[in-house]
């Protein structure tokens, strides 16, 4: 029986060629996130049954349990929602996934570069080494992010690249030919050569591009619940649980709808809806709307409760500039233009760094609990 192959590795071109290895092998590959504390790591192994586990000075074999024949990946979630879980890739959908992005860039393997810059141990930086190798597609994989190095490969020859935004606002975008853009809160004046995509591990990377889907895929919208077929879908999880109804598709967790044109409109994890006075109020739209204003570089939107409202529509901003915040009052007002009254934040916190998830999301739940944030920004 293939087995499950830890790849306790940072980004780089040993993790490439480990990977690779592993696949000519007939395994599976379960990429560990580095920046986890050690015992984090241990149990995070032990959790998705590895039964080997290769480091860059090591190889430990250990008791774990099989995978299936045709199990290529075995990716973690972000965990936004709980604990991880893990997510089982066949070699088919990691190939249908390639396909899609590859067809729809028009990536030239002959010319074009992929650049990997975000972990690889979450599908958004995965995708983008396994579709380099399935595509004969060059690839420079770094074990970080970094600005300046971000920028230096783009002049030295890397044309594609996939950032999360508070990255893609950190860097010249203009240097590379696409940049696919992924995460919560995209803004929706991103740069032209810029894609907007939705996605999640379980469709083992973006499906959906500026609004609408790839080649292969279905979008419909069940109960304000966005649904998917693709062929990029996991197989289950990795505790043999299967996600999908009875007619094959994938209940995403999202809320959204189509808008006229046919562009498919995210609002948000169908957990996060915000109920004030009656009314529905989708974080998603408070944040963009927050992060068009000129002062604003992030935002998050959180439902406090609230006794005579439910709940609150509580926001927290990091500013482009500490001295050009706004108050509460002058934020409501600016935002009374392109919110409705009941959406409007009723409390503004602004602070130096949003607390995030190991994927770069934000980490709503530490918002909700009022867990200490107010972290220095990283990053260069």
């Amino acid at each position: 029986m293939p087995k499950l192959v830890a790849l306790d590795i940072p980004g780089g071109e040993l993790f490439v060629s480990s990977l690779q290895k592993i696949w000519d092998q007939g395994n599976a590959a379960f990429p560990v996130d580095q920046r986890l504390p050690l015992e984090e790591r241990r149990k995070l192994i032990e959790r998705m049954g590895a039964s080997k586990v290769i480091s860059p000075d090591s190889e430990q074999e250990r008791k774990g349990y099989p995978v299936e024949d045709g199990d290529a990946l075995v990716v973690a979630t972000s965990g936004t929602g709980g604990s991880p879980k893990g997510v089982v890739l066949t070699h088919d959908a990691v190939a249908a996934s390639a396909k899609m992005t590859t067809d729809s860039l028009l990536v030239d393997p002959s010319s074009d570069r992929w650049l990997c810059c975000i972990p690889v141990s979450h599908i958004g930086g995965l995708s983008v080494v396994t579709r380099a190798l399935l595509t004969g597609t060059e690839v420079e994989v770094h074990s970080e992010f970094s600005a300046s190095a971000c920028e230096k490969s783009a002049r030295s020859g890397s044309t594609l690249v996939s950032l999360v935004v508070t990255a893609m606002r950190r860097i010249d975008v203009s240097l590379f030919r696409k940049v696919l853009v992924g995460g919560s809160s995209i803004p929706v004046d991103l740069p032209p050569n810029a894609i907007a995509t939705y996605g999640m591990t379980e469709t083992a990377s973006g499906v959906v591009y500026d609004g609408f889907p790839l080649e292969g895929v279905e979008i419909k919208i069940s109960d304000g619940q966005i649904l998917i077929k693709s062929p990029s879908l996991l197989r289950c999880y990795r505790n043999g649980v299967s996600p999908f109804t009875d007619e094959g598709w994938f209940p995403t967790g999202d809320s959204g709808e189509f808008e006229k044109d046919g562009k498919l409109k995210v609002f948000g994890r169908l957990e996060h809806v915000i109920v004030s006075g009656g009314e529905m109020i989708w974080p998603a739209t408070v944040e963009q709307a927050l992060t068009g204003l000129s002062w604003v570089r992030e935002a998050a939107v959180v439902g406090n409760p609230d006794k005579e409202w439910g709940e609150v529509v509580t926001a927290y901003v990091v500013p482009t500039d500490t001295q050009s915040s706004m108050s509460l009052a002058q934020t409501r007002e600016a935002l009374s233009e392109v919110l409705p009254r009941f959406a409007l934040p009723r409390v503004l916190n602004v602070v130096n760094a949003l607390p995030k998830t190991t994927s770069g999301k934000v980490a709503k739940k530490n918002l909700l609990s009022g867990a200490e944030f107010d972290y220095p920004i990283s990053g260069d």
